[in-house]
């Protein structure tokens, strides 16, 4: 039981030194921190310009309060760009391995597949937390250099101290990025249905882009709370004076039965797949 225990600590991080060293993990990093540093230089620059409040509300407050930069980039960045890196990550999972022909030296490993699944997920979990911290650091810093940071102004227009309002700027990306979990599910349960990674990581965005244009059809209202993307604006919620926890709950609830399926699913076709490469 040790001796598992201490193969499985070593593949993931064995895994995570992979994921993260990797020249592409971490331009996407990069590239998503670049998103708040860009947003503050255009909103700086566009201050005094006849623009204010222009655009979505939450971009509007962000010249008077950096601390709103956070809540702005992540809205930008969920409809897309998170979903792009998440596929990228998520779908290269088993299929990156399968195409460089390293899967079947992997299962050689005194290491179940069943464990080797799961230390695929907790890496992809991982880059999935680490590109929200990303974006939330970055926007902090950014936002605090260009506009300051102080008391944030609730959405009923209550002010809560800088202390309060850091808080819950953290909450939302932690909400934000356990509302994540559900795309990494399925991006892993892709990736072991071939061996073309690309291919992989481009259904797993059309899985997003698919979900996203169901929840805009008004005559599909009835499975619109069962849909990936459905709650991931439910972040607002931080910006209440009573955050309402049973939205939130409901909203991660839908992503639990998400990976539960399609977690399910990966561990199904990975145990009894023929590998080959």
């Amino acid at each position: 039981m040790s001796r598992a225990r201490g193969s499985f600590g070593r593949l993931l991080r064995s895994e995570l030194a992979l994921l993260f060293g990797r020249r592409r993990t971490l331009a996407l990093l990069a590239g998503l921190a670049a998103v708040p540093v860009l947003l503050s230089v255009v909103l700086f620059i566009a201050q005094g310009q006849g623009l204010d409040g222009q655009g979505p509300g939450f971009i509007g407050r962000v010249t008077g309060n950096g601390l709103f930069l956070v809540v702005a980039a992540l809205f930008m960045c969920l409809p897309f760009l998170l979903p792009l890196t998440i596929a990228i990550t998520s779908g290269d999972t088993i299929a990156g391995e399968a195409q460089t022909g390293t899967l079947r030296y992997l299962l050689t490993l005194p290491v179940a597949r069943t464990r080797l699944l799961l230390a695929k997920a907790l890496v992809a979990l991982a880059f999935a937390a680490a590109a929200v911290l990303v974006i939330t650091a970055m926007s902090l810093a950014a936002g605090g250099a260009f506009f300051g940071l102080g008391e944030l102004t609730l959405l009923s227009g209550t002010t809560v101290s800088l202390g309060d309002g850091i808080g819950r700027m953290l909450g939302v990306a932690g909400y934000v990025a356990l509302s994540l979990t559900g795309l990494v599910a399925v991006g892993m349960f892709i990736s072991t249905l071939t061996e073309v990674p690309v291919g992989a990581m481009a259904a797993t965005v059309v899985v997003s882009v698919v979900s996203t244009v169901l929840d805009s059809l008004p005559q599909l209202a009835a499975i619109h709370p069962y849909l990936l993307t459905h709650h991931w604006f439910d972040f607002a919620e931080f910006l209440r004076i009573e955050v309402d926890w049973s939205v939130l709950a409901s909203g991660l609830l839908v992503q639990v039965g998400w990976v539960a399926v399609f977690g399910s699913l990966a561990w199904a076709r990975f145990r009894s797949a023929d590998v080959t490469s």
